[in-house]
Formats: C-alpha cells, sequence, structure tokens
C-alpha cells in the first residue's frame, strides 16, 4: 500500500494516503479518560427504541456510546456494481422499517493481498478492513445530540491515494471523541476507488460513460448532498460544512471543493499531507481506457462486457493496462493512474484556484504537512546511524549534482537536526503545500499552512514526524491511536491545542482559538507556517533554504 502511494505523489507533485476501529481497542484507551473510572454509569446504550433518526430514504437505528449518538454503515447512494459500475451515483432505494446502523459499511473495491504482510506497520497503523463489495456508498456520523442546534459539520475524506483506504482505516479517523469535546457533527465516507472509480471510457464508450473518469469523486459530491438534505436530522448545519482529508484525501479535499457539482456544499477545507492543485489531463486518463479495452480484449462495441465481470476480474485487468501504458508511454515524473480527470465539466481544465473570483474564493483552507513524511529509518534501525556523506548518495539518483548542495542548505534551516532527520525533511516534499497555499491565496478568503514536527518516543524514536502521525491529533484520538503517539499526557497537551484551532476554524474560517500563538493568515511573500510541537510557534518561511535549493 504505501508503494502504491508513493506512486500517487510522484503523478500529482503536489503533497505526500491516510492511514480506526474502535471495538479493536480498549475501553480504556479510547479517549481522553476510561468511561468507567469517571462514573459507575452504563456507557453504551443499544436497543429497539434508542439512536432513531430520520434520512431521505427510511428510518435508521444507531447506538450511543459515551453520550455520543453513532451511526455507522448508512447508505448514501446505490449498489456502484453491474449497470451501476463507472455510472454517476444513484440515490438508495428507500426502505420501510428502521434499518440498524450498527457496523461500517462495506470497504470500496482495491487489492487486500498482503495487507498486512508487514508487522511493523500492521501494528502501528492498526489498519481495519471489512467486507469489500462495490455495494460500498455508505457513511458514519458521530454527533452529540438529534436536535436542531445546528452544529459545525466536518466530513473525513479517507486517504490512500485514489485507490486503498476506507473511512474507519485507522482508529485515529474515529469521529466520537471531537463529536463529543468539539459539540459538531462528524461524518466520515467510503466511496469508489483506483479504477472502479476513476477508469476514463468516455474516448472509447462514447456519451454513456462521459462520466466514467470522475465517478469516484461524484461519490463523494453524492455524500455531501446527503449531508445538506439529512444533516439537520442529525444536529449539524447544512450550511456549515468543513471537508477534510490527509494524503490522497487531502487531494480529494482540493478536487472536491473545486468541482461545479458541489458549489454551496464546501464552506472550509483542510487538505493534510497531500492536495492537488489540477487534475489528471483528459488525454491521458482516455488513453489509458483504450488500455483497458485492448487489455480486456473487446471492441468498442462490446466496452458494456466490463460491466458484467467480477470487480477483482476488472482490477486485475485495469492494472495491467496501466502498467503497459507506462512502458509503452515513459514520462519522467509524471506515473499516471486512475485518479481525477480534468474533463471540464466534472473537473476544471487547468490550476484548480487560477479564478480569483470562482467558486472557491470564499472557501477559506488550512494546509498542513509533517516534518518526517516519508522517514526511511522508520523500519531500518542500521539506517538511522547514516551520515551526511550517505544522504548525499542516497539522494542523488534523484536530485543528481545537486545532492550536496541540497543537505547543506537544509542543514542552514536546521543546524541541530540529524543526518537522518535532514534526509526524511528532503523526501517529504513540502513544496507541495507551498504550491497549493501560493495558489489559493491568489483567492480572497485566507489560507493557514501548518507543519508538524512532534515527535513521538516509540521505535526506539525512529518514527518522527511521520506521514499520518497528525491525523489523530486533531481529532482528540492521541490515547486512542496510541501505536502513533504512546498516548498520555504529552501528545494529549498538544491535540487539545490542534482540535481547538481546527473547531475554531470550523465555526469562523479562521483557527485562532487562542490555543496555539496567534497564527497569521500564510502570504507567499511572508510564508507564515504555524509549527506545531509541544511547543509551536510562528515562523515565516522555516524552511526557506532548502526548499530554495529544491527549485534551483
Amino acid at each position: 500500500m504505501k508503494n502504491q502511494r508513493r506512486e500517487f505523489f510522484k503523478k500529482v507533485g503536489v503533497g505526500t494516503a491516510g492511514l480506526g476501529l474502535a471495538a479493536t481497542v480498549p475501553l480504556s484507551a479510547q479517549g481522553h479518560a476510561n468511561p468507567s473510572k469517571q462514573s459507575n454509569r452504563q456507557f453504551l446504550q443499544i436497543g429497539d427504541d434508542i439512536a432513531i433518526a430520520n434520512t431521505d430514504s427510511g428510518k435508521i437505528r444507531g447506538y450511543i456510546l459515551n453520550d455520543v449518538y453513532t451511526f455507522l454503515g448508512v447508505p448514501y447512494g446505490a449498489d456502484t456494481s453491474g449497470k451501476n459500475r463507472f455510472m454517476p451515483p444513484k440515490k438508495p432505494e428507500k426502505w420501510d422499517g428502521v434499518k440498524p446502523a450498527i457496523w461500517w459499511g462495506n470497504t470500496a473495491p482495491q487489492i487486500m493481498d498482503n495487507r498486512y504482510a508487514n508487522v511493523d506497520y500492521s501494528f502501528a497503523d492498526h489498519w481495519n478492513y471489512d467486507d469489500v463489495s462495490e455495494d460500498c456508498l455508505k457513511l458514519n456520523v458521530w454527533t452529540p445530540a438529534l436536535d436542531s442546534k445546528k452544529r459545525p459539520v466536518l466530513v473525513w475524506l479517507h486517504g490512500g491515494g485514489f485507490t486503498n483506504g476506507n473511512g474507519i482505516e485507522q482508529d485515529g479517523y474515529h469521529g466520537e471523541n471531537i463529536s463529543k469535546n468539539g459539540d459538531i457533527v462528524f461524518v466520515s465516507i467510503n466511496h469508489r476507488l483506483g479504477p472502479i472509480g476513476f477508469t476514463d471510457l468516455s474516448g472509447v464508450g462514447g456519451a454513456k460513460y462521459a462520466h466514467s473518469g470522475n465517478v469516484g469523486q461524484l461519490d463523494i459530491v453524492a455524500s455531501l448532498e446527503w449531508v445538506r438534505e439529512n444533516i439537520a436530522n442529525f444536529g449539524g448545519d447544512p450550511n456549515n460544512v468543513t471537508i477534510m482529508g490527509q494524503s490522497g484525501g487531502g487531494a480529494k479535499v482540493t478536487a472536491t471543493m473545486s468541482m461545479p457539482a458541489a458549489k454551496g456544499l464546501v464552506h472550509r477545507a483542510v487538505p493534510l499531507s497531500g492536495s492537488m492543485i489540477q487534475a489528471t489531463p483528459q488525454e491521458y486518463s482516455q488513453k489509458l481506457g483504450e488500455y483497458v479495452l485492448k487489455e480486456a480484449g473487446l471492441s468498442r462495441d462490446q466496452i458494456d462486457k466490463l460491466q458484467e465481470l467480477s470487480w477483482r476480474e476488472y482490477i486485475d485487468i485495469a492494472n495491467r493496462a496501466q502498467e503497459k501504458m507506462r512502458n509503452d508511454h515513459p514520462n519522467a515524473g509524471f506515473r499516471g493512474g486512475f485518479s481525477p480527470v480534468a474533463d471540464g465539466v466534472n473537473l476544471p481544465k487547468g490550476e484548480f484556484f487560477a479564478d480569483p473570483n470562482g467558486q472557491t474564493a470564499a472557501i477559506p483552507m488550512l494546509v498542513c504537512t509533517t516534518f518526517h513524511e516519508w522517514n526511511p529509518t522508520r523500519t531500518s534501525p542500521e539506517l538511522e546511524k547514516i551520515d551526511w556523506a550517505g544522504v548525499v548518495e542516497q539522494l542523488h539518483p534523484r536530485f543528481g549534482e545537486a545532492s550536496e548542495k541540497i543537505v547543506n542548505a537544509y542543514r542552514q534551516d536546521f543546524p541541530e537536526a540529524s543526518p537522518a532527520d535532514i534526509w526524511a525533511m528532503v523526501l517529504s516534499n513540502r513544496q507541495g503545500a507551498i504550491n497549493t497555499a501560493n495558489a489559493k491565496a491568489k483567492q480572497k478568503a485566507p489560507v493557514y499552512l501548518a507543519w508538524f514536527g512532534w515527535e513521538p518516543q516509540l521505535y526506539s524514536g525512529r518514527m518522527k514526524a511521520f506521514h499520518c502521525i497528525d491525523i489523530c491529533f486533531w481529532f482528540d484520538n492521541t490515547d486512542r491511536m496510541y501505536t502513533h503517539t504512546g498516548g498520555g499526557d504529552r501528545p494529549r497537551k498538544l491535540s487539545q491545542k490542534m482540535s481547538a484551532s481546527l473547531l475554531a476554524f470550523m465555526k469562523t474560517g479562521n483557527p485562532n482559538a487562542g490555543a496555539l500563538p496567534q497564527w497569521k493568515a500564510y502570504t507567499p511573500s511572508g510564508g507564515e507556517t504555524m509549527i506545531l510541537n509541544d511547543t509551536s510557534v510562528l515562523k515565516n518561511k522555516p524552511d526557506a533554504n532548502g526548499l530554495a535549493a529544491l527549485q534551483a
């Protein structure tokens, strides 16, 4: 999975697929405190007449845990298999009676082989996967009450590039704590991924398949339409919706807010450790669609047969087609693949934020990355002892003769950092976040930039501020996601400050809540960046020398 995510980031060239199932964690680790230590009362309520909510498709029944109403696996779209494959999402069939919503929805089709092969990543990331099926258009809701209070709403878009993941892949995705502590409604979704969600057959299939390259993104829009129509029944405000995602989910954030169909559905945006400022050119995606049809051994008038294959058969065909296209059309710096398409209808051609008065102009944005996104030493103790010459040698295949200059520039910015630290920072590509912030800064709504540098005392200190670590801090889940943080008071203190800032941003479009130092909006000239750590500080262009060397 990590390799697939790396390919995604090589392609978009902007950010660096996030990695939540509470049932796997002891209750003592699921929040900031053990409920049983707070009182002797029962903290789970579930039954025939408990947690009943209305949706436009029918009634659903969830449960109440730690005073938070919880609804899991709620349908927001119909089954996408068969004749619905490659087609825009349809609303779910209405049901009679009360549908139970007490377990996660199906994971979108993706290759699950050897998902848990690496024991270190399996331990640290606590990946959670359930049944895999094309009937995957489901969402989860956490809310403090089923009332009319109109709380801010957060919609979480999971990571995994555009190929992997689900709405509860990682324990840190859990919405209970921030919903309760922040008095918000938290929503997470599953949607179509990879070749099922992003095969552009418009060039070989005509009008019927006009939207096939973007159905995964159209699923996200459908979930936001569900929020607009239903979230008031869960105590949420449909006119105050923040979309937030990490890694591939961060790229989904910037893509979704730029979609004409999402106009009016998104009011704040938070991409973490990943973003994109333009979609895949349709010339590429349509050519890839031709390769898929050829690999399947079908003519254009047989294209509908692609809907008759099992999802695994189809994904295997599509992946072989992708590899053949890469071999036939090598393009350094652009890996390509199945991802959102700049078709000029569902997604704009060119840069997303180019129009200073476009539909994203009034949407404030908060961008964050981590110091050591893809830390090479995390599971390789011997690499922690690398020296400066060794770092230069390791970087040479990528940066050539500029490698030593780049290393020395980062050493100027961070004189106390070790060779292993600098190596990780060079690879982390914060330039992607800068590119996104610079693009968004052309518009009137502010953009705020953060850089997460907190390091856990785990794996002998080798984990560093790695890709995905910050998610649980934003969501008050540092005790729940103890395999990322170690748990306890130290990470909890930073988490309280970060979640307070996120909540302020959701409510007002400004993250200043008095918890962190004064957080100034980002400007290209000032490079204002909030460094998030045990002691947080706002700095102007903290890695100015390093980024300048990378650009040279």
